[in-house]
């Protein structure tokens, strides 16, 4: 059995927290708040910096309109995104069985 060696041809896209802060159009210290909260996802690395996906700007819109039309804390849109979250899944998973013919979920 031969070893399989594989090589990163690029480093992954992704932004540190003041460019994403940045990107995002928030301050920095809310990006750490929101982190802190578990609103956001992120990676750290060895030092400890922390690192955004690109798909962490479109989470960030995402939780701003919620704040904004709901008129709620940042530690309370936890749990909208949470059940928003888990909404789509359920009815992800319900579009799913009725394309197969299976029972619903309900």
């Amino acid at each position: 059995m031969t070893a399989v060696t594989h090589f990163t041809l690029a480093r992954p896209y992704r932004l540190g927290l003041e460019s994403y802060a940045q990107v995002a159009g928030v301050h920095p210290d809310l990006v750490s708040r929101l982190v802190a909260l578990g609103l956001l996802e992120v990676t750290r690395d060895a030092q400890g910096r922390l690192w955004f996906e690109p798909s962490q700007v479109r989470e960030m819109a995402r939780i701003q309109r919620l704040r904004m039309s709901l008129n709620l804390g940042y530690s309370a849109l936890g749990l909208v995104v949470e059940l928003l979250d888990r909404i789509a899944e359920l009815e992800k998973t319900e579009r799913r069985m009725s394309r197969r013919g299976g029972a619903p979920w309900t």
